[in-house]
């Protein structure tokens, strides 16, 4: 590890600069989604999990951003913030469960309330770890997430409802984030980012194996011949 980050320590500000590049493009791959929604004029096979925990996830990154005074952050979260409330209005006007929709969107901003009201009293000496370390349980929770239903995936033989453009762009930003992490011999984000990817890569080898509709599912029935 020591000698990669020997190799890489010239490149610093290069993989830095490339690593928030793509973090910002990763914020438009919920595009991608919503253009599949406006395309079957429904929400069908689209959870609202990446949409509510981008949402939550960019305002908490936003508080993180103030506690360590890094600019970057702050504006990156500001852009994730408007997008995914984007995304989210999106999504409502297509669903056909609106009250799901809004029980969903209830229980993201409770989560939200309390761990930004958690972060308003936690000792100053102690809020960037722990609230550092929030955010990376949640960040785990929210690429795994799709995992969870992973039986399911296996008896429809079809990754449909997983979200490919996110899972994908998500790979190649924990990718940055962790030659960065080696770079900076930063072993919490290097753990951070380790994990991430693993699971990146369990969810992309399922696109690997299963395709995107269960088998038959776009065939045409055969019309029976009159005589």
């Amino acid at each position: 590890m020591e000698s990669l980050a020997l190799i890489l320590e010239p490149y610093q500000d290069l993989v830095g600069n490339i690593a928030a590049i793509v973090t910002i493009g990763q914020m438009f791959s919920g595009s991608f989604l919503c253009y599949d929604i406006y395309k079957q004029s429904n929400t069908e096979g689209v959870g609202i999990v990446p949409f509510t925990g981008g949402l939550v996830m960019a305002l908490l990154n936003l508080k993180y951003g103030f506690i360590l005074r890094d600019d970057n952050i702050i504006r990156v979260s500001f852009a994730g913030t408007a997008l995914n409330i984007i995304y989210l209005m999106i999504y409502y006007h297509y669903s056909s469960e609106k009250q799901k929709v809004w029980g969903s969107l209830g229980l993201s901003g409770a989560v939200a309330a309390a761990l930004l009201g958690y972060a308003q009293y936690e000792d100053p000496n102690l809020i960037e770890f722990r609230f550092g370390l929030i955010i990376t349980v949640l960040m785990f929770y929210l690429i795994g997430e799709p995992l969870f239903g992973i039986r399911e995936i296996v008896a429809k033989q079809s990754t449909e409802g997983m979200p490919f453009p996110i899972i994908l762009s998500g790979t190649v930003v924990t990718s940055s984030w962790l030659l960065y992490g080696i770079i900076l011999r930063n072993h919490f984000m290097i753990i951070q980012n380790v994990v991430a990817l693993i699971l990146c890569a369990i969810q992309l080898s399922l696109f690997v194996i299963y395709p995107s509709r269960p088998k038959g599912e776009d065939r045409k029935p055969k019309t029976k011949k009159i005589d």
